[in-house]
């Protein structure tokens, strides 16, 4: 069977990212089946087109995965944020 879609080439990385924002990232990944890179992806090339990347249904699950994870961060908070050194 042919391939379908954009053939494209995906490169391993090592990310530094906030714990729980990597928890509810992968708690998502998993529940639309789908790998940690590929909703990555996914978000950023809606997010290149100012285009918002969850429908509502997806917002609500990730509403309460903010909650099980306490995830306090909000989208205002993206650039003031520091960690200690150890």
């Amino acid at each position: 069977m042919p391939k379908v879609g954009k053939k494209i080439e995906r490169v391993q990385t090592g990310v530094r990212i906030e714990k729980r924002v990597l928890q509810v990232l992968k708690a998502v990944a998993a529940h639309r089946e789908m790998g940690l890179g590929e909703l990555i992806e996914g978000i950023a090339l809606y997010s290149f087109e100012g285009k918002p990347a969850f429908r509502p249904e997806t917002l609500e699950f990730i509403d309460k995965m903010r909650d099980a994870y306490n995830l306090e961060l909000r989208a205002e908070d993206s650039h003031n944020l520091y960690e200690d050194k150890k």
